[in-house]
């Protein structure tokens, strides 16, 4: 009689997130790995922590670092608690610690490694600025992006241009895939959600890389055209009333809404309506806002940076890339595309199911960890 060799079930993988607990984006993270039977999942934030953390991590598996980080950088208090948190994971002794937005939680992910002498392996998770902005504003944030960058043993990317820049710093494995949609929104066909053919919504912070005031300027072209034309601004920042007295002077402020911070049902009733999404920064890699938008069935109007072709496509074919020649020229360029947005919004939908989908970029990302974890 064969006997079956017992199978051993192996240890959970005990893993760190360590970011800001109190970005959407990092619980999106959490939200993919709390469940998992394969990991035990721990969380330190320079912040605090959005309450949905409870439901996925227990208090006694986060530390929270309770700085108050400037969105501009310099943010001196949050290398102050590396002494803390070294010693936290120095007691969690983890197996992997995930660094997100390398030149901050990136270093501190590195410094403790190195400090307290800890086992654990690094994954660092470039979110944009982090790689195409920071390195560039003086040697030392380069130097100091080099020693993360060669110090991870794997690191994701969401473009093919983030991901040359992070080879040319020194990264080693670099994964890429989009920090897409947790879901697909439902098809809806009710009246009141049908797309108003000359609504534009926006939603990046108000911040400058984003360059919002390029928004209201590129919308004004098109309002002097169409006065049916209306534009929602989302979100909330430092240069709120600079944009709010900006759209005073070019005399559009009944035709421009600010809303401020949206929840998410709400931001996607505002998806849903609108035909047209501005994102116009100055530096990006692929925004997730932009994958809901199209996902939502929005013909995207984008700036003139690489991952954005990446995205669109060449030639451009699920949206308009933008720059200052062509800005004069909006107005007629959208009337043009008037017979085709019912085929770029199904198209748009279709390459966001296919590519832009977060759950089946986590296994693929998974599996690749759990081979570099079965090499220690």
């Amino acid at each position: 009689m064969k006997v079956q060799a017992k199978n051993v079930n192996k240890k959970p993988l005990r893993w760190v997130l360590i970011g800001d607990g109190e970005s959407p984006h990092l619980l999106k993270w959490a939200r993919a790995l709390a469940q998992r039977p394969d990991i035990e999942l721990w969380a330190a934030s320079s912040r605090g922590f959005l309450p949905e953390f409870d439901w996925l991590i227990p208090s006694a598996r986060r530390f929270a670092m309770n700085t108050r980080p400037e969105h501009a950088g310099g943010n001196l208090s949050v290398f102050k608690q590396l002494p803390a948190l070294g010693a936290w994971l120095a007691e969690v002794d983890a197996d992997w610690l995930h660094a997100h937005y390398l030149t901050s939680h990136g270093t501190l992910a590195w410094a403790a490694r190195r400090g307290w002498r800890l086992r654990a392996r690094i994954i660092g998770s470039a979110w944009g600025s982090d790689i195409l902005v920071t390195p560039q504003q003086g040697w030392a944030y380069r130097w100091l992006t080099r020693k993360v960058l060669h110090a991870c043993a794997l690191t994701t990317s969401d473009s093919q241009h983030m991901s040359g820049v992070m080879k040319t710093l020194g990264a080693g494995e670099v994964m890429i895939f989009p920090f897409g949609l947790e879901a697909m929104p439902k098809p809806s066909n009710t009246a009141a959600s049908r797309k108003q053919p000359w609504l534009f919504f926006a939603n990046r912070g108000l911040e400058p890389i984003y360059r919002p005031e390029r928004v209201i300027a590129a919308f004004a072209t098109v309002a002097a055209q169409v006065p049916e034309a209306r534009l929602v601004v989302a979100n909330d920042g430092s240069l709120r009333e600079a944009l709010l007295q900006q759209a005073r002077d070019l005399g559009l402020a009944e035709r421009v809404q600010f809303v401020g911070r949206l929840d998410a049902t709400t931001q996607a009733s505002h998806y849903a309506k609108s035909t047209w999404y501005f994102s116009l920064p100055q530096s990006d890699s692929v925004a997730v806002s932009v994958l809901e938008a199209m996902a939502h069935g929005c013909v995207p109007l984008l700036s003139d940076l690489p991952a954005n072709h990446e995205l669109l496509g060449e030639p451009v074919q699920r949206g308009l890339i933008l720059d200052e020649l062509s800005l004069p020229a909006l107005p007629t360029q959208l009337q043009a595309l008037g017979e085709r947005l019912p085929a770029m919004a199904a198209a748009n939908r279709t390459w966001v199911a296919e590519h832009g989908l977060f759950a089946p970029a986590i296994e693929k990302f998974l599996k690749r960890v759990k081979e570099l974890d079965s090499t220690t």
